[in-house]
């Protein structure tokens, strides 16, 4: 009896301690939200055609961009691990941050070829309709997601008074060396 208690004690421990990590999706990846398929998008009125397009192009482009998106992660990877060694050496940083921006620039350039491609698929009205979703439109720019900025608890004297990080000099005065 003794041991069989044991044995569910650990269990419901082991549980315990793995579902929240099966629950914490992020907000990375390629998900079913709209965003990530323009044929979602509700209210575009897509015809079947344009629809069964937009999925290709989308599968498509997905394609084209994973083996630079594993490249990519690899490197960052890589990265991390030379700026945590004892002696850093500067040329391999940078040369590997060069590459890593290189990749960026290309994951880029794909993707804005696949934005004009699905641009240029779409009816004007359609487009009004993508533009009308906010800033930069439906998923088509930066809008109103992960931004840096002030937030709460970040307003001016928050690092105490006469702090001279959140305070400008004033005209025509030499800052403090």
């Amino acid at each position: 009896m003794k041991k069989a208690f044991t044995v569910m004690a650990v269990l419901l421990l082991v549980a315990a301690v793995a579902v929240p990590s099966f629950a914490y999706r992020g907000w990375r990846g390629h998900g079913d939200a709209p965003c990530r398929d323009i044929a979602n998008v509700p209210g575009l009125n897509l015809t079947a055609d344009q629809k069964t397009k937009l999925t290709d192009m989308r599968k498509a482009h997905l394609k084209e961009i994973k083996p630079l998106q594993d490249k990519m992660f690899i490197r960052q990877g890589d990265l991390r691990l030379l700026w945590q060694e004892k002696n850093l050496d500067q040329a391999k940083i940078t040369a590997l941050d060069k590459e890593i921006r290189a990749i960026r620039d290309q994951i880029h350039d794909k993707r804005t070829s696949y934005q004009w491609a699905v641009y240029k698929l779409l009816t004007p009205e359609q487009r009004e309709k993508l533009g009308n979703f906010g800033p930069g439109g439906y998923c088509f720019g930066q809008g109103m997601g992960h931004k840096r900025g002030p937030g709460p608890g970040y307003g001016p004297g928050m690092m105490g008074p006469g702090s001279r990080q959140w305070t400008e000099p004033a005209p025509n005065s030499a800052l403090p060396q």
